[in-house]
């Protein structure tokens, strides 16, 4: 799916080149700033932060991006390929809240126990490869989520984790954590086990939180995802092909950023684009616009030979509607049609905040049917079936009598777990259950059975000192280590500071 020519591609890569040459990006540490000042940008001395980047300095450092990486999991058991080709999926870093029918209005805030339980479910999944620190805790303090939650990844699960790049202190605790975990900082360097996520500000800026982390993370060359989350309307031009010039200019330079850190570092070029909702001023990453923008994310993604990163199966709605399902399908083909490399956000729900381990097993369904999508119709000698045909009109046979139905059934048709196809009759015999129901059964089962590779006592131990290390720290003496004043802008703030 293309929804921009070759010609309107180069038109944006070159407005793109303009304006970052002319106008640039505001880059908040003097790290950042010094390191690309070294290698060409300019600087001019007018307080305001923006550096502007020369042409030649971005095409040159575009040259140095790997257009395909792997992934491991723990104990390198799992591998996942990564290029520009292949389509992947995966869930997403951001719910806050967790679906439970037995509480008020259907939902609550999370806690580690969800985070546990998410990790080990997409350690069984056939299609989703990774999950993200998905479901926050908000039982363990700010300042000890990372801990918790990558203790949990290495014992429950065989497959990658991603963490966000916040800031210096916490991400270099990643490292060492996942040091712990692994075998040692060489093996993590060599054998990539995290994504990170590093998120430029739209309109145009690169906060010092997550540039702290953003070295951390290159300078251990773990794979990066460039993820603006701009707003058509609000924090970026309410015209599309507007919204994709700005986030090219925040992705590029970003890229620019991190070659010069560590060259080679894989990157996705990635977004979380969508729009803004007129009435309500929200973000709608569930419009058929988020489709728009992902597949001309994918195609510039391409144009620069970079595996791309983008959202599917994402909604607003608060339920478990048609809402829900039309948007969530709708987005995850789009993204995938497309050519999307990694397709993230995978049981989510109402804007990505909220998490439903149901929608996590559905989702991974819906991968398989969008997976069967996109494999097209085979057409060939065989499937042409000929001989069939001629043979039922002959004998009168039926088509589920012949030896070439058995042989092609599973190759041409798809058969799901979870929707049902039954009829009515039969439907209530066997309990009359919806999606949610059946799902719900699946969850069981998996948590009933599903096993991680654990740690040994050593590394359980090594693991639990470092903890004591981080409790030791408070919120301040993160502000201190970061290099945040009091009385700094908001763009300064470190996530977790307030209760939302």
């Amino acid at each position: 799916m293309k929804v921009l020519s070759d010609g309107e591609i180069e038109q944006i890569h070159t407005k793109t080149l303009q304006l970052l040459k002319e106008v640039g990006i505001k880059v908040e540490t003097e790290e950042a700033k010094n390191l690309l000042k070294e290698n060409g940008a300019i600087i001019e001395n007018n307080g305001n932060n923006f550096v502007k980047f020369p042409e030649e300095l971005v095409t040159e450092q575009l040259k140095k991006v790997p257009r395909e990486f792997s992934l491991w999991g723990p104990d390198s058991s799992f591998k996942l390929d990564i290029d520009t080709k292949s389509v992947n999926f995966a869930t997403v870093g951001t719910p806050v809240k967790t679906y439970d029918p037995s509480e008020k209005n259907d939902v609550r805030k999370s806690v580690l126990e969800d985070t546990i339980k998410q990790i080990r479910i997409v350690d069984t999944l056939e299609n989703i490869h990774c999950s993200h620190v998905d479901v926050w805790p908000n039982d363990v303090p700010f300042t000890e989520l990372h801990w918790h939650t990558m203790y949990a990844w290495g014992k429950h699960s065989y497959k990658p984790y991603g963490l966000g790049c916040y800031g210096k202190t916490a991400s270099e605790d990643m490292m060492k954590i996942a040091s712990i975990i692994v075998g040692g900082k060489e093996e993590l360097i060599k054998h990539p086990r995290l994504i990170s996520f590093f998120n430029p500000t739209s309109p145009l800026m690169l906060t010092k939180i997550m540039l702290n982390g953003l070295f951390v993370f290159a300078k251990h060359n773990q794979p990066i995802i460039i993820a603006p989350a701009a707003s058509a309307g609000s924090t970026a031009p309410v015209t599309l092909a507007g919204l994709l010039i700005q986030s090219n200019m925040e992705i590029l330079s970003s890229i620019v950023l991190t070659q010069l850190i560590n060259p080679g570092n894989p990157v996705f070029y990635s977004t979380m684009n969508a729009i803004m909702d007129p009435p309500s001023g929200n973000v709608a990453w569930g419009s058929i616009e988020t489709g728009l923008i992902s597949a001309a994310h994918a195609q510039l993604a391409r144009y620069y030979n970079i595996p791309s990163r983008g959202p599917g199966a994402v909604t607003e709605s608060k339920c478990f509607d048609i809402q829900n399902g039309a948007e969530r399908l709708m987005t995850l083909f789009c993204s995938a049609k497309a050519g999307i490399n990694y397709i993230t956000c995978a049981g989510t729900y109402e804007s990505s905040l909220a998490e439903a381990l149901e929608l996590l097993v559905i989702d991974d369904e819906l991968c398989s049917i969008v997976k069967r999508g996109l494999e097209g119709i085979r057409v060939n000698e065989e499937t042409f079936a000929i001989d069939q045909i001629k043979q039922v009109a002959e004998t009168g046979k039926a088509y589920l009598m012949l030896r070439h139905t058995a042989k092609n059934t599973r190759k041409e048709i798809f058969v799901p777990e979870l929707m049902d196809r039954e009829r009515r009759r039969k439907w209530e015999r066997n309990g009359a259950k919806d999606i949610m129901a059946r799902a719900r059964e699946k969850i069981d089962k998996i948590l009933e059975t599903q096993e991680g590779p654990g740690y040994s006592s050593e590394v359980d131990k090594k693991l639990k000192e470092y903890l004591n290390l981080i409790s030791s720290r408070t919120m301040d003496d993160y502000r201190k280590l970061e290099g945040l004043d009091e009385g700094e802008s908001g763009s300064m703030d470190m996530p977790g500071d307030n209760d939302n």
